[in-house]
């Protein structure tokens, strides 16, 4: 498959649910960090869109855009109010107005594990939601978190109520406000929280319910370590992340926690753990690059949280990786907007020669090179890669240097 251009038809025209993923040429921007919501956000990526656009992004994954217990947006409480601690609702349909003039594709952060109650009910715990819209009793909470539903179908998300997606009139009431996030609001794209706290298929449930143009999930555990040492093969990680996807019918895809997670080992001088024993990409990617959104860091593994984060001093070796690989890349906005505006440039460098040599999702890939210091591979038929201080350059004249950078070099025909 060829790339999709940046525009899209949000019509009759493309009634395909799975269009974009199908495309293969998504490229998206994490366009907030952990602290955004103290900076007028919304106005600020509004005087961002332009470049956003330009740069060759197709989506931009915004924060959660609805009233929240917590400013970041990730303890929903009032899911039908767009006054944020990112903006007013007012500017946010600006924002989105402009990102579509752009077309740029806007992604909806959506949080509906958990839901932080108004009013306390069976208990003594906050698990009714009286006096807001879609007022639910304490039957939407889980028997597990202090409700009166049915025990979860995932893992807890401590200290808060967490939703029974079991009940029929709470994934009624989801259905809906996605429906009005996708229609009335003007998001096109999906990124669904914490899927680790809620079985698979009420995800494919809520696609086929309100047909966002793509969909991604975070399902995010743990990596398979030795002690501190990150093992080898981490087939078992990446095995459960494709046993999400399918577990939506393959209508979602999900974000490369296992790509993440070697890479940013590899780039410490361990390029070794690059290759799998089947010799392809070791995470997501390598079984599934159709379905594998690719990325550094996000708002919570980087960011002022930095719960896991990439090596600094390596971020551009991370991005020559996953920008010229199968796969769905995502650039963190922190890197992009707030670092060294030369690593802007470069990123932007990247991106468009994976545009212009169509390098997509499905891009066939052959690894030439996963030493300890130096990883190479082909892309297709018109892309070659090195990452590493080892010294490398592909054989034939019909090579030349495309970009390059510190600890990182990209070739074309």
């Amino acid at each position: 498959m060829g790339y999709v251009n940046n525009g899209f038809q949000d019509n009759n025209q493309q009634t395909h649910i799975d269009a974009a993923v199908r495309g293969g040429g998504e490229i998206i921007l994490q366009a907030f960090n952990w602290e955004s919501h103290k900076y007028d956000w919304w106005r600020n990526l509004e005087r961002k869109v332009p470049d956003i656009a330009v740069s060759g992004f197709t989506s931009a994954w915004l924060p959660p855009a609805t009233h929240s217990f917590s400013p970041e947006g990730y303890l929903p409480q009032n899911i039908y109010s767009l006054n944020s601690s990112y903006g007013s609702e007012h500017l946010l349909k600006a924002l989105l107005q402009k990102m579509k003039q752009h077309k740029v594709r806007a992604m909806a952060d959506i949080v509906v594990n958990h839901r932080v109650g108004t009013t306390r009910g069976h208990g003594g715990m906050y698990n009714r939601y009286d006096g807001i819209p879609v007022p639910w009793d304490e039957r939407a909470v889980t028997s597990c978190t202090g409700g009166l539903g049915n025990r979860s179908s995932g893992d807890n998300f401590n200290g808060v109520p967490n939703i029974d997606h079991s009940q029929d009139f709470v994934r009624k009431d989801i259905i809906a406000w996605l429906r009005w996030l996708r229609h009335n609001v003007g998001f096109q794209d999906f990124r669904f929280d914490f899927a680790r706290g809620y079985s698979a298929k009420y995800v494919k449930e809520y696609i086929e319910g309100a047909k966002p143009l793509f969909s991604v999930g975070e399902y995010w555990d743990s990596c398979k370590y030795n002690g501190h040492v990150l093992d080898y093969n981490q087939d078992s990680h990446r095995q459960r992340i494709v046993n999400w996807i399918d577990g939506t019918g393959k209508l979602s895809t999900a974000f490369d926690f296992t790509t993440k997670g070697i890479l940013q080992e590899a780039v410490k001088g361990q390029f070794w753990r690059l290759r799998d024993p089947q010799g392809k990409p070791p995470g997501l990617m390598g079984w599934w690059p159709s379905r594998a959104v690719t990325f550094i860091d996000n708002h919570d593994t980087g960011s002022t949280q930095a719960h896991w984060p990439f090596p600094s001093n390596h971020v551009m070796e991370g991005y020559a990786y996953v920008l010229t690989h199968p796969g769905i890349p995502t650039v963190f906005y922190d890197h992009f907007y707030d670092w060294d505006s030369s690593i802007h440039d470069q990123i932007v460098k990247l991106i468009d020669i994976r545009k212009r040599q169509d390098i997509h999702s499905r891009s066939s890939i052959r690894i030439l090179e996963a030493q300890a210091n130096l990883y190479s591979a082909i892309i297709g038929e018109n892309v070659c890669m090195k990452i590493g201080d080892g010294s490398w350059c592909p054989a034939g004249r019909e090579w030349t240097l495309a970009t390059s950078g510190h600890k990182y070099a990209v070739w074309q025909k």
